[in-house]
């Protein structure tokens, strides 16, 4: 077969694409956004199908978390699923404008461990997240989902700022 100057080529020369199964962490925020859209644009061009994912914390951790408020288990769980539900839909939407295969999942779980499970579990290649902008001491007390992917993840992970 011909390459685009019209020499011979062989199959030796033929390599898969660097991405063949893309990981897209979302939680719906404008920043976020730019990583699905990043992620999906990248996809198309290697041809490569995507998971994209969105993390509710743990009901036990939710709860914690507000301090003396508690929220009941069943209304944290549908107001979770709800919010999960218009995250997924949008970048579904955006994968099906741009014809890329698209798998969305709704992870209960830590994001980062979420996040590090889903892409193992799957075989994906690659992480596409973005990163909350943090800087100095806010970073190190608060932590960063981002910074947890990127020290325990074995794959390639693509931050977006």
């Amino acid at each position: 077969m011909p390459d685009a100057e019209g020499r011979a080529r062989s199959d030796r020369d033929w390599s898969p694409p660097m991405y063949q199964h893309i990981l897209i962490a979302t939680d719906g925020s404008d920043l976020a956004q730019k990583a699905v859209d990043m992620g999906l644009h990248l996809a198309k061009a290697h041809r490569a199908r995507v998971t994209v994912i969105t993390a509710s914390e743990p009901w036990s951790v939710a709860q914690s978390s507000q301090g003396s408020l508690t929220v009941p288990f069943d209304a944290y769980e549908r107001a979770a699923a709800s919010e999960a539900g218009k995250i997924l839909a949008a970048a579904g939407r955006l994968a099906a404008q741009l014809d890329v295969e698209c798998t969305a999942l709704h992870v209960k779980e830590h994001p980062a461990e979420g996040i590090l499970q889903t892409a193992r579990s799957r075989g994906c290649d690659l992480i596409v997240m973005a990163s909350n902008g943090r800087r100095g001491l806010s970073r190190l007390m608060l932590g960063s989902q981002a910074v947890r992917v990127l020290a325990q993840s074995v794959m390639p992970v693509l931050i977006c700022k």
